[in-house]
């Protein structure tokens, strides 16, 4: 804030000056004594100047707000917006209506594709816009040693970037692997945010016996809890827990088994995979604070976990909170029962949403930078064949509804040239393509539980390295899934007997399509109920979501990458076949 602004606002909150904006006939959210406050709200520059008083002049502008509960506008702690396949600008398009007026973004995935360079495009690409984006520089790039990616970010390249007003600090640290073992460049990249007075977010999944060396680096936070006693484990540490609620993980309602009046200060709000479909469904961090006031949190706490609670995680000291001199980002709820609908959102003391309508004019930013990102190099139906001498295989197991795998063993067939091929068993053939270098590298395994028949499903879209991944029962299908992807510039396909049955193009990066996002809601819709339609996976309510996160090689327990089949809990790689 500059001295001009400061001196108005000071001349405002004393009655000196007329305000901008007052909003009346409100009913405010003290979350810090926790009361409501029947009160009108003074605006001034984009700052609250105060509340109701005698003598005010009035404001340039006054709106009623019929009687709305008035609220802290909501932040999201912890979000990757690729995962929403849809543009940064668009995404603020969606998630705006919904409440959410500030988001903490960790880009890896783009970063994983395009480096800093796409740092840099999501960077740009958020500036302006009606909600408030804050990037985390990226931790882990790749998250692992075990896979390639289309980048490799040193402690050095993340000086580069740190120092930037809207980077908060270091993004999610998910090799704990590397920080419980005090690897040398893992602490080089811990050692830059405290020298900066920044962060460090956290992403645990080692054994407990691990987490007190994984704390003692001073992370400030993890959103990897399962359970309410995880949860309880990491505040005991000194960490924020975030309630994870999107489209991938629904975490909330099992951690909030371990919140108490006397922990619940200690425990924020995130969606961190949401695609553009679950918004529009269902909503954003509404939709967490929703779930919360209906498992019979208390409306202030659950509104907090969603505003201060993570504006002081975050060290934002200018918003979370309805006071003098802090930023005008608020919402008028109709309610506070859990079917409470946000009617205005007002950001930076403007009115940027109104029933569920976005109002600025959207932003939109070249994506020249970040295309052109599939190249795979020399490939061919040869690479797919999986010669097998033993019938006794490792079997990566899916979980309904998990991110996390099992490992499991079966014995196969095998054809007379000595490959593996499809028998009656729910057990297909997964591939990872190496789609940055194009190195030709394919790293094969066997997975049960899709449930797909008579074809084969792709997408560029695989966490966190971000190669094209592939499933199906045969090579020729699988094969052609490949070069449709390649052909497109990324994103998802399915093909059943040498036919591609529908495609959804995500040009940027291979991460997200420049489309609206209704309209990519309908895109993925489409995919995803042609394959159901005529490839029998009724197993899985999204066989693409659930096919991009097996290669990721931090969450247990089977993955694979471009270089095999990964043994999360070993840290290391395992060979399909199984001694006998």
């Amino acid at each position: 804030m500059e001295k001009k602004q400061l001196k108005r606002l000071i001349d405002v909150a004393s009655g000196r000056a007329p305000a901008d904006l007052r909003i009346t006939n409100c009913h405010i959210m003290d979350v810090f004594n926790k009361e409501i406050m029947d009160t009108d709200l003074y605006i001034s520059d984009g700052y609250i100047a105060g509340f109701g008083k005698e003598g005010m002049p009035e404001a340039a502008e006054v709106v009623d707000a019929g009687g709305c509960f008035l609220v802290p506008g909501f932040i999201d702690g912890h979000a990757h917006i690729e995962s929403s396949h849809v543009t940064p600008a668009e995404y603020a398009r969606l998630v705006v209506p919904c409440g959410t007026t500030t988001v903490i973004a960790d880009p890896h995935e783009i970063v994983n594709v395009c480096g800093l360079e796409g740092f840099d495009y999501m960077m740009d690409s958020s500036e302006g816009l009606a909600l408030s984006v804050f990037l985390q520089i990226p931790s882990c790039v790749p998250c692992t040693p075990f896979e390639n990616a289309g980048a490799v970010l040193k402690a050095k390249d993340i000086e580069k970037r740190i120092d930037h007003p809207r980077v908060l600090g270091l993004g999610e640290m998910m090799d704990f692997v590397g920080v419980c073992a005090a690897d040398d460049e893992v602490l080089d990249k811990l050692l830059i945010a405290p020298a900066r007075r920044k962060i460090i977010d956290g992403h645990y999944l080692g054994s407990p016996s691990g987490l007190d060396a994984y704390a003692a680096t001073g992370i400030a936070n993890d959103h990897e809890c399962a359970s309410g006693e995880d949860l309880k484990e990491r505040i005991r540490r000194g960490m924020y827990v975030l309630l994870r609620q999107g489209t991938a993980c629904h975490d909330l309602l099992n951690l909030l088994e371990g919140v108490n009046d006397r922990n619940k200060n200690r425990c924020i709000m995130c969606t961190d995979d949401c695609a553009a479909k679950t918004i529009l469904e269902i909503g954003h961090i509404n939709n967490n604070v929703r779930l919360a006031i209906g498992a019979g949190v208390d409306p202030f706490d659950a509104i907090c976990m969603a505003t201060i609670n993570t504006a002081e995680c975050f060290r934002l000291s200018d918003r979370g909170a309805i006071t003098p001199g802090r930023r005008a980002d608020f919402l008028l709820l109709s309610s506070l029962d859990k079917d409470f609908v946000v009617k205005d959102v007002y950001t930076f003391g403007e009115h940027t949403a109104s029933d569920g309508v976005f109002l600025p004019k959207k932003i939109h930013v070249p994506t020249d930078r970040v295309m052109g990102t599939v190249n795979i190099g020399s490939f061919s139906a040869e690479k797919l064949k999986l010669p097998l001498k033993s019938r006794h295989v490792r079997v990566i197991d899916l979980i309904p509804g998990s991110v996390v795998t099992a490992a499991s063993d079966a014995y196969v067939s095998i054809d007379q040239d000595g490959f593996w091929q499809r028998n009656e068993e729910d057990i297909i053939k997964i591939a990872v393509v190496e789609r940055h270098h194009a190195t030709g590298n394919v790293g094969l395994a066997l997975i049960h539980g899709f449930g797909i028949r008579d074809g084969a499903i792709a997408t560029t879209i695989a966490h966190d390295s971000h190669n094209l991944i592939v499933a199906g029962d045969n090579d020729a299908d699988m094969a052609l899934a490949v070069e449709t992807l390649t052909e497109i510039g990324g994103g998802m396909t399915c093909v059943k007997e040498g036919i591609v049955l529908f495609s959804v193009r995500h040009e940027i990066g291979g991460l997200m399509g420049d489309l609206r996002g209704e309209i990519m809601a309908d895109e993925l819709a489409a995919i995803i109920g042609t394959v159901k339609a005529n490839m029998g996976a009724l197993k899985i309510p999204d066989p693409f979501m659930t096919l991009c996160f097996m290669s990721l090689p931090v969450i247990p327990k089977l993955k694979v990458t471009d270089l095999g089949l990964f043994d999360v809990e070993a840290n290391s790689f395992v060979p399909i076949e199984i001694d006998e």
